[in-house]
């Protein structure tokens, strides 16, 4: 059940949860997980559940009262009931719109990937222009020009790789600048592809000598490749060879001999699929299932000296997300998302990312609906996560304070507020375990889970 299911509705139970919206608990989790799907169709619906949920909580604040109510009513006749002496409409619609905006005129920086498909998609699909941003995003070269361009205010907000504002605000890799992020963009939704040439060269023991190319090295492409490499005895800082390239050069890379494969956004292993240079070895979710791995991020100036903006920005990027999630609507966006000044991409290619049938590359066809997801909730564990494995290979020196950094910069709580204030039910907790190649990440206790690991960095 969803925050912002019909209120009129006299079987909704009520009190029985931390939010007083579910039967008990149980029902409260569980929808806590579902969240991101279980949006509406209409956003002026939604708006207008929330607005007039309130509203029937205040006239009749007794659950059972307000229960009999709508039964011996109906849901039409209770709401024109409450229309007679509250402006429904008028309200609705003031609270839809928030606050006035500090400006209207944006540009938010973006890589041609899947990963940033809400932030794209937001953009020919209309979604910006319904909370009343006139934005401009912007394809853009790399991840160090997305940053350096952020830092210069050349764009108000943009697409991330996840771990960047978390380096950002550390001052790994640039002056140390406080960033936030207030939405995850994806999750899952990238893979290690390999040249065709290692077709038969699988198991990762024997990967001795082979170049690989990431994104970047804050990345979690960087962090799920170690983590990958090691488990399987492969020291990434003397075994092999990890080189950082820009996305949209790996095919290229891997067409020209320079190197033996990539861990990759999912475009760019399909991409390679598409042309014939390599194929498909692992999906990251085989590493780990629900992983993050962009995000939506922002500076915390940005935030401070436009508030409304901001929210407006955010809620539009949610709101993409949400759409984004539902597999009905992928074709939808591979169309909206391949053009030239978007992706550039074969629209079979994102077809076959977003809807989760593809080709493998040696032959095959595979199905999986999950291959990339979209859930904006930004976890604080999991900046925890990456920032044991910063301190694992060498990028943090000395101590850190895991659990302030990740509150500072996945915005778990601001984000819980807007989104109950969407309609949307986001989870009661901000942090979880997940586990990661069989090995169980709690974080309460990232020094233990940094320690146990075999291979890493030399203090």
């Amino acid at each position: 059940m969803s925050i912002f299911d019909n209120p009129f509705d006299p079987n909704r139970a009520g009190n029985g949860c931390s939010c007083g919206l579910h039967a008990d608990q149980a029902q409260h989790e569980q929808a806590a997980q579902l969240y991101v799907q279980q949006t509406i169709a209409s956003e002026d619906k939604r708006y207008e559940n929330v607005v007039a949920s309130a509203v029937l909580k205040a006239v009749i604040p007794d659950a059972p009262t307000r229960r009999a109510f709508l039964h011996s009513l109906g849901a039409s006749t209770a709401l024109a009931a409450l229309s007679q002496f509250f402006p429904l409409k008028t309200a609705t619609e003031a609270f839809a719109a928030g606050g006035p905006l500090e400006k209207k005129d944006l540009k938010v920086g973006f890589i041609p990937i899947t990963c940033a498909t809400p932030i794209i998609m937001a953009k020919p699909m209309g979604f910006y222009e319904k909370h009343g941003l006139n934005v401009e995003v912007v394809k853009t070269a790399g991840w160090a020009v997305v940053r350096d361009k952020t830092l210069n205010k050349e764009y108000d907000a943009a697409h991330m790789l996840s771990p960047m504002p978390v380096a950002i605000s550390l001052g790994l890799g640039s002056p140390p600048t406080p960033f936030v992020v207030p939405a995850i963009e994806n999750i899952n939704g990238q893979g290690i592809t390999l040249a065709m040439k290692h077709k038969d060269r699988r198991d990762p023991k024997d990967w001795k000598g082979m170049k690989f190319a990431i994104p970047f090295d804050y990345s979690m492409h960087n962090y799920l490749l170690r983590y990958y490499l090691a488990e399987h005895g492969i020291d990434p800082d003397t075994d092999v060879q990890l080189r950082s390239v820009p996305p949209p050069e790996m095919v290229a890379n891997l067409r020209a001999d320079n190197i033996d494969g990539f861990l990759a956004p999912d475009n760019i292993c399909q991409r390679a699929i598409y042309d014939g240079v390599g194929f498909l070895h692992v999906l990251s979710k085989e590493i780990w299932d629900g992983h993050p791995c962009c995000s939506f991020s922002a500076s915390k100036e940005f935030i401070t000296t436009s508030p409304n903006t901001f929210a407006a920005l955010t809620r539009a990027i949610v709101d993409a997300t949400a759409y984004s999630s539902r597999a009905e609507n992928r074709k939808e966006i591979a169309k909206a998302i391949a053009p030239a000044n978007y992706i550039n991409a074969p629209e079979t290619v994102l077809e076959q990312v977003l809807t989760g049938t593809y080709a493998d590359g040696l032959g095959g066809i595979k199905k999986d609906p999950k291959r990339v997801d979209f859930d904006p909730f930004p976890w604080n564990s999991f900046a925890i996560w990456m920032l044991t494995q910063m301190k694992r290979w060498g990028q943090i020196k000395g101590d850190v304070d895991y659990k302030t950094v990740a509150e500072q910069v996945f915005l778990a709580t601001d984000i819980s507020k807007l989104m109950k204030e969407m309609g949307l039910t986001p989870p009661t907790a901000a942090s979880k375990s997940f586990v990661v190649m069989g090995k169980t990440f709690n974080p309460a206790k990232p020094a233990e889970y940094l320690a146990s690991f075999k291979i890493k960095k030399a203090a």
